[in-house]
C-alpha cells in the first residue's frame, strides 16, 4: 500500500527536489487577503479549510489583511516563536510580502527558514499550480486545486525553494519567488487588474487585448549561462547563511550575499552572454514552472534547480504566431514549436536594461521600478509545505490515506 506522502515524496524526489519531514505543527498562522481572486477567499476557507484544519487537529489562528503590505508588516514584528508554520490564503501577491517581510528582519536567518504554504485563492495562483504540476498530479483549476492541495499530500513535508534576488536603481533588493517580467507579459499582467472580478479569466481577456495593440520595447539583456558555473549546492537545514551582500548597495544588509552580481552602472563581467540591444516583445524570467494556473512557462523547472529559466520572443513575430505560443504555453508545449522568435535558455544570473522610454517590469506580478534590473538566484533559501494543511490525523487512518491517493491520482 503507497500512501499519498510517500507518492508525492517519490514524485518530488525523482524530479530532484530537496525535502525533509517537519515535526508535528501544532500552531499556524494562517493569513488571508480576502479581496484576492474573485474576493471569495473568506468563504472558501469557511466551506473547507477551517472544517479541514480542524478535522485534523492542527491549530490555528487567521489572519485576515486590511490593506497591501500588512503580511509584510506583520511577519516583520510577529515573534516567529510561536508559530511552526506560516501558511498564506491568497494569490502570488501576499505570499511575495511575506517571504520579503521575513527577509527584512534582524533574524533572517532564522525567520527564513519558517516552513511556508499556500492556500490558492487567487487569480493567478501559480506557485499552487507549480507545487501541484511537480507531484505529477493531473493539473486542476481554481476552487478544485484549492481542494486538491488540501488533500494531496498527506505527511509533513517540507521541500525547499529557490528564491532570487532583484536589483533596481534606486529601490531596496527585493526576493522573488516566482518570476520577473518585462513587455508583453508585464502589461498583461498589470493591464487586466480591470477584469479581475472574473478570475483567472482576466489573463486571458489581457492577451487578447494587449494582442490587438501589440508593443514593441528596445532594450539590451545580457546573462550568465547556467552551463558556466558549477551547480550551486542547496543550504541544508543547520548550514549558515551569510548575512550580508556582497557588492555595496543602498539597499538592506539584510539577506543571503549576491556572489555574481556587481553594481548596475559597472560593465559585466567578460563570461556573461550579452544579447546586444534589439526590439523584444517580452522578456520573462522563470523560477517555477507556472506563470499562472493554466500557463505551463517554464515546464523543466522544479522548484530548487537553481536556474532562472530565461525566456524571450524578439521582435517580428506575428500577432497569430505569438497567440499560438501563449496557446501552447497552456500545455508547456510553446519551447518545442521551433519558432523562430523565441528564446529560451537557463542562466543563474541576467541583466535588463530597458531602453524604450515607457514600460512595465513585475516581479512576482507586482509593478517595481521602470529602469535597469538585475536578478541573481539562490538555491533553495526557503523552506515550503507541499501539503499546506498538514492533514496529519490522516497518518493514522490508512483508509484515510488510501481515499486521498484515489482522489489525488
Amino acid at each position: 500500500m503507497v500512501c499519498c506522502g510517500e507518492l508525492t515524496l517519490s514524485f518530488l524526489s525523482s524530479a530532484g527536489a530537496s525535502m525533509s519531514v517537519l515535526s508535528r505543527p501544532s500552531r499556524m498562522m494562517l493569513l488571508m487577503n480576502p479581496q484576492s481572486g474573485k474576493g471569495q477567499a473568506l468563504t472558501l476557507y469557511n466551506n473547507h479549510i477551517q472544517r479541514m484544519l480542524n478535522e485534523a487537529g492542527v491549530t490555528h489562528t487567521l489572519v485576515i489583511t486590511e490593506r497591501q503590505n500588512h503580511a509584510r508588516e506583520l511577519v516583520k514584528e510577529a515573534d516567529l516563536s510561536q508559530w511552526d508554520a506560516l501558511v498564506i490564503m491568497s494569490g502570488d501577491g501576499l505570499l511575495f510580502e511575506v517571504i520579503n517581510g521575513l527577509l527584512e528582519r534582524p533574524d533572517w536567518e532564522e525567520a527564513i527558514r519558517t516552513p511556508l504554504g499556500i492556500l490558492p485563492s487567487g487569480s493567478g495562483n501559480a506557485l499552487a499550480a507549480s507545487i501541484h504540476h511537480y507531484s505529477g498530479a493531473s493539473p486542476v483549476f481554481s476552487e478544485e486545486l484549492l481542494v486538491s492541495c488540501g488533500f494531496l499530500l498527506c505527511q509533513r513535508l517540507v521541500a525547499r525553494m529557490d528564491l532570487v534576488s532583484i536589483h533596481v536603481a534606486s529601490s531596496p533588493r527585493l526576493f522573488s519567488f516566482l518570476s520577473l517580467a518585462w513587455g508583453f507579459v508585464a502589461d498583461v499582467d498589470i493591464e487586466s487588474e480591470k477584469y479581475r472580478q472574473v478570475g483567472a479569466a482576466r489573463f486571458t481577456i489581457g492577451t487578447l487585448v494587449r494582442l490587438a495593440s501589440l508593443h514593441i520595447y528596445k532594450g539590451k539583456l545580457a546573462y550568465l549561462p547556467a552551463s558556466s558555473l558549477a551547480p550551486a549546492s542547496r543550504p541544508s537545514k543547520d548550514s549558515p547563511l551569510q548575512r550580508t551582500e556582497s557588492m555595496p548597495s543602498r539597499s538592506a544588509t539584510k539577506g543571503p550575499s549576491d556572489s555574481l552580481l556587481l553594481p548596475l552602472d559597472q560593465p559585466l563581467p567578460s563570461d556573461w552572454v550579452v544579447v546586444q540591444e534589439e526590439d523584444f516583445v517580452l522578456m520573462l524570467a522563470m523560477y517555477q514552472s507556472h506563470l499562472a494556473e493554466d500557463l505551463l512557462a517554464a515546464p523543466g523547472a522544479t522548484s530548487d534547480d537553481g536556474f532562472i529559466h530565461l525566456i524571450y520572443v524578439r521582435a517580428g513575430i506575428s500577432r497569430t504566431a505569438l497567440l499560438k505560443l501563449f496557446l501552447a504555453m497552456e500545455k508547456g508545449a510553446h519551447l518545442t514549436t521551433n519558432c523562430q522568435h523565441l528564446v529560451h535558455t537557463k542562466v543563474r544570473a541576467l541583466r535588463l536594461e530597458p531602453h524604450s522610454p515607457k514600460g512595465i517590469i513585475t516581479v512576482d506580478g507586482e509593478v517595481v521600478e521602470y529602469g535597469p534590473v538585475q536578478a541573481e538566484v539562490h538555491r533553495g533559501l526557503v523552506g515550503f509545505m507541499p501539503s499546506w494543511l498538514l492533514c496529519s490525523m490522516l497518518e493514522t487512518v490508512c483508509v484515510c490515506v488510501c481515499v486521498c491517493v484515489c482522489v489525488c491520482v
